[in-house]
Parts: structure tokens; sequence; C-alpha cells
């Protein structure tokens, strides 16, 4: 009973979580994005995540999905982090409301919403309702299972030991949580067993502490073979809730005094004490450290050594101010921008290159890094477009306007045709597909001609040359050409059987990503030729 209880409240947690995800949408990523200027404010944006998706491991991995995409430095994610631990308690704060009584009406309810409307929103939030009501008839099932235990010795004796030893509570705590993959399930059974009366305080708190150990472990499976400031995120994780650990449990003797303090004064339940216990543990461990998080940063930073070639995605020169007072310069500051925009675009090409001739992770990590960015600068460099299109241009500024709009375009294409030459990559890796010298020689040769056509395209925008312009409309010719030829080399490599057939399928893809990518530079070019002269 207890081990179907838990994988009801398991299921009820994610489902929840996943239905809360839902009605955000993309609004999660958006917050961590925005909010996370500094590390008060990451502390805030991780605990709203963290309560939104109703585990702190989920709101930790997306952190470190952002650090490893660029989106987010390593003081920012300390913060968010942080934030994530004090987010966590509310789920032990809901459970010690003790509405198991109205599990089933609640699932009921849940359950309606999803088969009966029609509406998507109000399936996702009868997805939220179900899980809510379903998390706390699994708690129920658990609590009815563990009564039993109250009348084990080996148990007995175990909580006993415990007590006298709390370093073996945290190790208990630690593995149990490694072990179901969830703090919040964790916790949700430590106030189960104090409730059936199996356990008392003294051993329940080191356990407590132990949960939360236990919730980093899916951070760092996480950073696994991502980049080094994504490991920092996770070892910061790690380092972060050790000392909290460290610390309580040197004053753990007044910190049980006050948390039975508190449980007379406030009349607590027993599930509302350990609720209140957890919250105030990472309430004052955030508190403690978050004026050392440049510290935290140097240790792990000393720790994970390395230089990191860092994007900065964000957005340099789009200045609000300019948008009504001055248009033109506004114009101005766009189109920096979009010249940023490009640089990103040629480097990732460069990445994608050395990608698909060394094959080593980093250039493909880097090259979603660049085409990251790329999206990013897209959304903000669009809406700051609009905006200006708001107010009245003169003929000169409207035709600027005009150009900058397509020219984003083609850039975000370029960004998709550079991610899709990886993707081509990792196919040829993950099914062990043999290129021929030959055939990496000449993707070589046309990836530099490509490279070559995007740079003039972005210079002839930057300097409005228009000779230079044309020059790239005939280096398109030539890719157009090459790509012809090198169509026609594959082929007869394949009828030598110098290339199998699978690899004829990777090359020719290649060739024409490579092929768009310089179409998408002649667009460029041509209305630099076409608007500005």
């Amino acid at each position: 009973m207890f081990f179907g209880g838990l994988g009801v409240f398991l299921f009820g947690i994610k489902y929840m979580g996943d239905g809360l995800q839902m009605v955000a949408g993309e609004r999660l990523r958006e917050i961590l994005d925005r909010f996370t200027s500094n590390p008060v404010m990451g502390v805030f944006a991780g605990l709203f995540v963290t309560v939104l998706l109703q585990t702190s491991t989920g709101t930790t991995v997306l952190t470190v999905g952002l650090v490893n995409a660029g989106f987010m430095t390593l003081k920012q994610a300390i913060g968010v982090i942080m934030g994530a631990n004090i987010g966590t308690t509310v789920t032990a704060f809901i459970i010690g409301i003790k509405i198991q009584a109205y599990a089933l009406p609640i699932i009921a309810v849940g359950a309606a919403m999803l088969f009966f409307l029609k509406n998507k929103k109000l399936n996702y939030y009868g997805q939220v309702i179900f899980g809510f009501g379903a998390l706390f008839y699994g708690l129920d099932l658990m609590g009815t299972g563990l009564k039993p235990l109250r009348e084990v010795q080996a148990f007995a004796d175990l909580t006993v030991s415990m007590s006298e030893n709390p370093l073996l509570g945290v190790l208990i705590g630690t593995i149990f949580t490694v072990a179901v993959q969830s703090s919040s399930a964790s916790i949700a059974l430590l106030q189960q067993l104090y409730e059936q009366g199996a356990i008392t305080l003294n051993a329940a708190l080191p356990v407590l502490f132990g949960d939360n150990i236990g919730t980093t472990i899916t951070a760092i499976l996480a950073s696994i073979g991502a980049s080094i400031a994504a490991r920092r995120a996770a070892l910061t994780h790690v380092i972060f809730n050790l000392i909290g650990t460290a610390i309580v449990l040197i004053l753990l003797v007044p910190y049980l005094n006050l948390i039975k303090y508190l449980q007379v004064v406030l009349d607590l339940n027993e599930p509302m004490t350990i609720a209140f216990a957890h919250g105030i543990f990472n309430f004052s461990n955030t508190l403690i450290q978050l004026p050392f998080v440049a510290v935290l940063a140097l240790i792990v930073t000393k720790l994970i050594p390395g230089e990191e070639y860092e994007i900065e995605y964000k957005a340099k020169h789009l200045d609000q101010r300019f948008i009504n007072s001055s248009p033109a310069i506004a114009l101005g500051q766009a189109k920096e921008e979009v010249l940023r925009m490009g640089e990103f675009a040629e480097k990732g090409l460069n990445e994608a290159k050395q990608y698909l001739v060394t094959g080593q992770k980093r250039h493909s990590e880097m090259t979603v890094q660049f085409e990251e960015a790329i999206n990013n600068l897209d959304r903000k460099i669009t809406d700051y477009l609009i905006q200006i299109s708001a107010g009245s241009l003169s003929e000169h500024d409207s035709k600027m306007h005009s150009v900058l709009l397509d020219t984003v375009r083609d850039i975000e294409r370029i960004g998709d045709h550079m991610e899709n030459i990886v993707e081509l990559k990792d196919y040829q890796h993950g099914n062990k597909v043999i290129m021929s010298e030959s055939a990496i020689e000449d993707l070589i040769e046309m990836f530099d001609l490509t490279i070559e056509t995007v740079q003039s395209a972005m210079s002839c925008l930057a300097t409005g040359d228009k000779d230079m312009a044309l020059s790239v409309v005939a280096k398109e010719d030539l890719i157009d050409k090459m790509e012809r030829k090198l169509r026609k080399k594959h082929i007869l490599r394949i009828n030598e059987g110098n290339c199998t057939g699978s690899a004829g399928i990777v090359f020719v893809d290649i060739v024409s990503n490579l092929e768009r990518v310089g179409d998408h530079a002649v667009n460029i070019a041509e209305t630099v030729i076409e608007e500005v002269h």
C-alpha cells in the first residue's frame, strides 16, 4: 500500500506540475530569462517557477539548461537555485493542510474537466486539479501503509540511532531522495512517519536535511556532458545545500527547540511542523548564503577550472528611449543589433564546420548556443522594429526599416540551417555512417565559400556598399554551381563504391543546407541593392 501510494503521489506531483507548465507555457523560461538581472531577483524568479513546476529539481535542471545555452550567467543561476530551494517547501505546506478526506472528489472534478470540456486551457486546469487530488490520495495511501511500522522493532531502533547520530539521518534522507528523484516525496514520507508516531522530531530533522542534499543529484546528472558553466551551476546546488546542512547540524539543538516552540505556539499538526522546519531551514540557508554569491561562484570556478566562451546573447543596443524621441537613432540601434546577429550566424557556421570535421561535442554545443542567441535576438529586434514602425518614419528610414526586418528573418533561417547541419552530423555519428575524405574536403570547400558569402552580405549591410552586394550575388551563383557539381561528384563516388548510400543522403542534405544559407545571404545583399540605393 505504501509503495502504491508513493507511486500515486509521484504521479500526482508530476501531473500537476506538467499541467501548471502547460498553463504557464513559455512564460516559465521568459521569467527566468527576464527576472534574473541580479541574484536577489533570481531568488524570486526561482521561487515562483518552482511553485509552478512543483519541483525544485525541474527548476534547477531548467536553469542548468539555460546556463548551458548561454542564456544565463553563473551568478544569475546561483540566485535561481537558492529560490528553487525555498519554492520546493510550498509542497510540504500544502501537504500540511491535510485535505486527504477530499482527495477523491478533487480527482473527480479534475477528471470531469479533462474528459468533458473541449477547451484546451480548461483541460490543463483539469490536469492541475486531478494531479492535486492524486497527490493527497497518494499521501492517504502512504499514511495507511506506514502505520504498521510503529510495531517494527528494527525501525524503532533505527529512529533511535538517527536521534543519537544525526549524520545517519542525513545519509538516509539523501539516499531515499536520490532513489525516488523527488525531495517532495521524501518529505511527504517524513511527514507521514511523524504523523503516525513512527519517528520522533529529533530523528526526522536530520533526514529532512539529507532530502535537500539528495535533490541535487538530478541537476548533476543533467550537467554531465554539458558546458563548463552548466557543470558549475550544478555543483553550486550541491555546495549550497551541503553548507546549509553543515550550519544547521552545528546548531541542531537550538533549531530543534525553535521548531518545538513553534509547534506549541502555532498549534501545528505533525505534517505542518515538518513543513515549517523545511521552510525555515531553506529560507535561512538562502538568507545566510545570498550575500556570498560571488564567493560561491569563485569556489565552483576554482573546483571546475577552464575558460569558456560566453555568448552575450542579450540585446546590447536596443534602447527603448529612442523609439519615441528619435526613430532614426532607434533604427541605427536596431541595425547594430542585426549586425551582431549576423556575427553570431558567421561564428555558428564556423562551429558547425568544425563539428563536421572533428566531431567534437563542444563545437555542436557552441552551434546550438549561437542558434539560441540568434532566435532570442530575432524576437527582441522584431519587437523593437514593430515599436519603431508605430511612429512616423521618413521615406529613407522606412526603406531601412523594411531592410532590417527582412534581414532578421534571413539570419534566423541561416541559424536554422546551421543547426540542421549539426543534426545531420549527429545522425552520421549515431548511425556510424562513414563519409570518404574526398566528400569531407568537398564539404569544407563549400562551407568556406558559404561563410565568406555570409560575411560579405553582412559587410555590405553595414557599409551600404553596392559593389560588395553585387559580389555576394556572384558568390551565390558559385555556390549554386558548386552544389550541382558536388552532387554529381558524390553520385560518382557512390557508383565507384567509395561512399555508401546513407553517406550520400547526409552529404546531399548538408550541401542543400549550405546552398540555402547562400540564398539567404543573397537576399540580404539584394535588399541593400534595391532599398538602400
